[in-house]
């Protein structure tokens, strides 16, 4: 019994020991380390081959194979330093035993021949009278020089890792822990030679140290070995139960009437209920496939599906893309279009998959699903799932693409201002010369360059406010009387100004900021309506619950349809004869800075309004503490 079970052990070690080197082979793919790791895998599984041999009598064979023994040692220091000797770990006389490693094999091979030649080992029935290896007196030189390069292994790796780090590090540190349970497992083979004749029960456990060592060096380093690792280990606890239950059943089936089950071995009993489990894990994947088919009839969901649709939904740069792109998917897999709303509600017609987003994030559900197959409403949930998580990933890089977007303004605005500063100043120091040139010129004359030097003052000091920081002190501010005060002050000739403005009307806001807007803002209505006979401007305000709201509108030339929109509140964007193009620039960053907005409209009656608003409840600063924006 004891011998089968060696038996058997011996010959999982050595298969073990020829799979994991064609493993390691395929993917050492040119790393010298593995191709060396390779090595010893395959002088273990022939070093157990020896072992094998001497129990069916095959002494020459045996013989020379275990007599081989320093060859395992040799390959496992070769992978050592190739292992330990980069980065941080390099030393010099490691780089000089890399180069003399074929000198340490043929001093291996060398010692091999002579054990060979001498006749250092013999056998002892030990196991069921069954021939065992040992080393005889001859055979100390190769005993001692294989302990001798085992050591030296293993000290490369003690210097790796007191200088690696990361995964590296953990690499070492697993195979030291891996050789400390080879060496328990060793030193039983060791045993007879010394003239203990003990069973070796501990090399029954031989094929866990290959393994463990192997899986100790590339765990960190190949996913691949972590996804099998977890599938082996399963597969030994599951082995470990099904031995307890087996050895519960042969112990009380004799109890329980159970006598024809009593009289079979243990170890058949056990080597039955493997083969089962074997058939099971086989068996698994299509019974499982054919399971889903059954209660999720059109359901064809596997990994490379779910990985393409996170590739293609992770490729969308805005909520337009990702809903198409989604949309897309759901009818490539479901054959049936289905529609994706965002934060809204479904029609009631046709297929949908809403999301919503919570406190806890985005998440998803089908609306006008009921009658699809079990199978497409799987799929339809788990896509929804899928793109749930592709929405919170979307609004994070939008969010962060705005952040730098905001950077990237206040940087150009802080560059901006700096140059507006020193242009402010190279050009009003000759201003101001031209301005006293001009004062003998002739009356016509004088008159055309102070004109034009206005217009250039002007451009500097809109220039100096678009590109400044801007403070706000909060106050409240009376509409009426400002609004008379700005009209006071320009040049209303020929135009027919009317007021629709209540007394009581109060805002929160920077008194001179708001006074900038109204200025801009009507003066730039007088540019168009002044030269017009029935020139006019109505100015009127109100406020609801959340809001002051002002409307300028004026009987001028109606604006372009290219201005419309945004763009015409971009810097140096006028169509007015003399204006710097900051007018209406300037007003909409005032606003922004009072968390207000502004807008053209045509929809008012006027060809040209101008609407702007401001908000009642904001929370501000006391009165007196700027605000930096």
């Amino acid at each position: 019994m004891l011998s089968t079970v060696f038996e058997l052990s011996i010959w999982v070690t050595s298969v073990c020991g020829v799979l994991v080197a064609g493993w390691l082979i395929w993917r050492a793919d040119k790393q010298r380390d593995l191709m060396a790791l390779a090595g010893f895998a395959v002088m273990m599984a022939l070093w157990c081959f020896g072992h094998l041999a001497l129990f069916h009598e095959q002494h020459a064979i045996g013989m020379f194979l275990l007599l081989a023994n320093p060859l395992m040692p040799t390959f496992f220091l070769h992978f050592a330093v190739l292992f330990v000797n980069e980065g941080p770990a390099q030393r010099p006389w490691l780089n000089a035993l890399s180069r003399y490693m074929p000198c340490v094999y043929l001093t291996s091979v060398m010692v091999m021949i002579y054990s060979v030649w001498v006749g250092a080992g013999d056998t002892t029935p030990l196991i069921d009278g069954r021939p065992f290896f040992i080393f005889n007196q001859l055979g100390a030189i190769n005993l001692g020089y294989t302990v001798l390069v085992g050591i030296a292994g293993h000290g490369v790796l003690l210097l790796g890792w007191q200088q690696h780090s990361g995964n590296k590090r953990r690499s070492i540190l697993a195979m030291f822990g891996v050789g400390a349970w080879g060496l328990l497992l060793a030193t039983s083979f060791i045993f007879p030679s010394l003239g203990i004749n003990v069973f070796p029960y501990p090399m029954l456990l031989l094929p866990s140290y290959l393994l463990l060592l192997v899986y100790g060096v590339v765990r960190y380093q190949i996913l691949a070995v972590n996804r099998f690792a977890n599938r082996a280990l399963l597969v030994l606890v599951m082995m470990l139960v099904v031995l307890c239950v087996i050895a519960v059943l042969g112990t009380f089936s004799g109890r329980i009437g159970l006598v024809a089950l009593t009289n079979v071995p243990i170890w058949q009993l056990w080597l039955y209920s493997l083969v089962v489990l074997l058939i099971a894990a086989v068996v698994y994947p299509w019974v499982r496939q054919l399971s889903e088919r059954m209660v999720f009839p059109g359901a064809v969901l596997n990994e490379q599906i779910l990985e393409h649709w996170s590739r293609q939904l992770g490729q969308a740069k805005s909520w337009h893309d990702l809903v198409t792109e989604g949309e897309s998917l759901l009818l490539q897999q479901l054959r049936l279009p289905v529609s994706i709303c965002l934060s809204g509600h479904a029609k009631s017609d046709g297929h949908y998959l809403v999301l919503d987003k919570a406190e806890s994030g985005w998440f998803s559900h089908s609306e006008n699903s009921d009658d699809l197959s079990p199978g497409m409403r799987l799929t339809l949930e788990v896509f929804g799932s899928l793109f749930a998580t592709s929405c919170a990933a979307l609004e994070r890089s939008l969010a962060l693409a705005e952040t730098e977007r905001k950077r990237l303004d206040e940087q150009h605005l802080v560059e901006l201002g700096s140059l507006s500063a020193a242009m402010a100043h190279e050009l009003r120091n000759p201003l101001n010369i031209i301005s006293m040139a001009s004062y003998n010129a002739p009356a016509d004359t004088r008159r055309h360059i102070q004109e034009q030097l206005t217009r250039a003052d002007r451009l500097v000091s809109d220039m100096l406010v678009y590109s400044g920081k801007i403070t706000l002190q909060y106050q409240p501010v009376s509409i009426k009387p400002l609004v008379n005060s700005v009209i006071a002050s320009l040049n209303t000739e020929n135009v027919l100004m009317t007021l629709q403005l209540a007394d009581d009307v109060t805002v929160q806001a920077d008194p001179h900021r708001l006074q900038q807007v109204f200025i801009n803002l009507i003066d730039n209505a007088l540019a168009y309506v002044r030269n017009q006979t029935d020139g006019s401007i109505c100015i009127e305000a109100q406020t609801d619950a959340q809001s002051f709201i002002c409307r300028i509108h004026n009987n001028g030339p109606a604006l372009e349809a290219s201005l419309h929109g945004g763009e015409l509140f971009r810097p140096f964007v006028t169509k007015r004869s003399g204006g710097s193009g900051l007018g209406l620039a300037i007003v909409r960053r005032i606003l922004d800075a009072h968390s207000g907005q502004i807008a053209h409209r045509n929809d008012c009656g006027w060809p040209v309004t101008f609407e702007f608003s401001l908000p009642l409840n904001a929370v501000h600063q006391p009165s007196g503490e700027p605000i930096d924006v």
